[in-house]
């Protein structure tokens, strides 16, 4: 947990340790170029940066399920032709500007700074960039859009990674890159690639004296397997890094480039050898599997030790606060930085922030799922676009701290006991039998994890074992502490150390019991918390400090 975390004290993440203790804002210094060394991503001055950020989606492309809707309406040009059928072209242009202004403003880069992020990951639709036809032409809103964000960083003191979320005709095929038929035409016709290299050289030149944009990412999850995309072009995919980057490198040479594998991002067989000697590798990570699993990522370890580069998860989240916790100390412990995804969403609780559908949005919703269905009136839809227009308003949304303190592995909060620390038997964890696997979870080490009902999954202890986290708290403070146990054999003793200040406590009964403890102090910062049993066994669902 915290005790492998590296808190990075460069600008312009130089309060970044006070922001995870304090939430205070940072002052707004003068950002210094980000580059790779080694397997770190460092400052000007050699000071390692660990890049902690959120991805801007359904921003400068909107995506299908974050409006709620169905197959007519899950890329951004089938969600403008819903709205431009709703309320008539102009009014529909006017939706999207105002929409645009307002979902991500100056007040929601503020807030992600306050949080502790130090960077953002904003998904961009090529098309808000540059046109499409025979003859296209570069827009203007994508490049305004773009010079706000940067300068809202900047005055923020948090990094902005450039993400290609949509490149000309589409790197997936899927939805999420706004394609037109379900085919990956960036790699079907070569003028998409052209296309794209002249994007990324003008981005390049726009930027190329901007510290406070920390990295160009390329390409966002190209050619999944599941189409055959893969398979069919995936031998394209490095040469295009490679050309792209030429191209990059003829008018900027100090920016970071992150390059994504193939199948959404995560198949890195592709990559034979660093080309650029400021290159970041990516990965996409969540955990969609039930029961949920903290899944390996070797594969990643290993190929960062063959390319000696940094690797980076670029996209994370779409869980619960469990998995949020377990991964990012994962990654830290590894040396990994990440980028949750995404930072609101529409009806949800596991975002930072989430907007609560208009009125009459299931009319609107509903005429997304199927071609013919029924429409609503002018009046009916205008009124919930003019609403959803103020409900995506920061001040307008309900904010879950439960979700940032998981990230940041905060407290007040759950310690989750399954969310023990990284450092391996004997550092995080004693139990007797080491050679045994988990069932759940964590399968790759010998903690039992079972099964624990509704309320997801505990670990088992025996007598003189035991497991040690860690835990950021904002102020030095009392809290509340509550641990749920199960006797497996009563009576079970066992004990909890906080910074060393040890409490005994005893579960009699074989049902889940949720024990009141003694309260506890904790410093301001990290702190080192060890749950050991002494006599007896029993199951461990969570630890609680209020």
């Amino acid at each position: 947990m915290f005790m492998k975390t590296q808190i990075s004290f460069g600008k312009p993440v130089v309060c970044f340790a006070l922001l995870l203790v304090m939430g205070c804002l940072p002052p707004a210094l003068a950002a210094e170029f980000l580059h790779t060394q080694g397997e770190n991503i460092v400052d000007e001055h050699g000071q390692k940066i660990m890049l902690r950020g959120v991805g801007l989606g359904n921003w400068m492309l909107s995506e299908g399920y974050m409006w709620r809707f169905g197959g007519e309406g899950d890329r951004p040009r089938k969600i403008e032709k819903i709205v431009s059928d709703l309320i008539g072209p102009e009014n529909a242009a006017k939706f999207w500007h105002e929409y645009r202004a307002q979902f991500i403003t100056e007040k929601d880069i503020q807030r992600i700074a306050q949080l502790g992020f130090n960077s953002v990951r904003p998904s961009m639709n090529a098309r808000l960039f540059l046109s499409e036809g025979e003859n296209p032409v570069y827009q203007d809103e994508g490049f305004a859009l773009l010079d706000n964000l940067v300068r809202w960083c900047k005055a923020s003191g948090i990094y902005v990674v450039v993400d290609m979320h949509a490149a000309p005709g589409g790197q997936t095929g899927q939805n999420i890159d706004d394609s037109i038929n379900d085919e990956p035409r960036l790699f079907m016709d070569p003028k998409n690639q052209d296309r794209l290299v002249a994007l990324w050289v003008k981005i390049a030149k726009r930027y190329k004296d901007e510290p406070t944009v920390a990295a160009y990412d390329l390409l966002n999850e190209p050619l999944p397997e599941r189409t055959g995309a893969e398979a069919k072009y995936k031998n394209q995919l490095e040469p295009l890094y490679q050309r792209i980057t030429t191209a990059i490198r003829a008018v900027d040479k100090k920016h970071i480039i992150t390059i994504e594998g193939a199948n959404w991002a995560n198949d890195w067989s592709v990559f034979t050898q660093p080309f650029d000697d400021n290159l970041v590798y990516q990965f996409h990570y969540y955990c969609w599997d039930d029961p949920t699993q903290l899944k390996g990522i070797g594969q990643y370890l290993a190929a960062r030790q063959r390319l000696g580069a940094p690797v980076w998860v670029g996209e994370t989240g779409e869980k619960d606060d469990t998995i949020y916790w377990g991964t990012t100390d994962y990654f830290e412990a590894n040396n990994i930085g990440w980028s949750f995804w995404p930072w609101k969403k529409m009806a949800t609780r596991n975002t930072p922030y989430s907007y609560q559908p208009p009125e009459n949005w299931r009319a609107i919703a509903a005429y997304s799922r199927r071609a013919g269905a029924d429409k609503p009136s002018l009046a009916v839809a205008q009124k919930a676009f003019d609403e959803l227009l103020q409900n995506i308003r920061l001040e307008n949304c309900e904010f879950f701290p439960d979700v940032v303190n998981a990230l940041f592995h905060r407290v007040p909060g759950k310690v989750e006991a399954e969310n023990y620390g990284h450092e391996g038997l004997n550092h995080s964890y004693f139990v007797k039998d080491a050679a045994a696997k988990s069932k759940y979870y964590r399968t790759a080490e010998p903690v039992p994890v079972e099964l624990a009902g509704d309320s997801g999954q505990a670990i088992r202890l025996g007598a003189n074992e035991w497991t040690l986290y860690a835990a950021n708290s904002p102020d030095a403070k009392t809290y509340a502490l509550t641990v749920k146990v199960k006797a497996e054999n009563a009576p079970v003793k066992f004990q909890i150390s906080v910074n060393g200040d040890q409490q005994e406590a005893a579960a009699d009964g074989q049902d889940w019991t949720e024990l009141k403890l003694k309260p506890v102090k904790l410093a301001q910062g990290a702190n080192q918390i060890k749950l050991s049993v002494k006599t007896g066994a029993a199951e461990f669902d969570w630890l609680e400090f209020r």
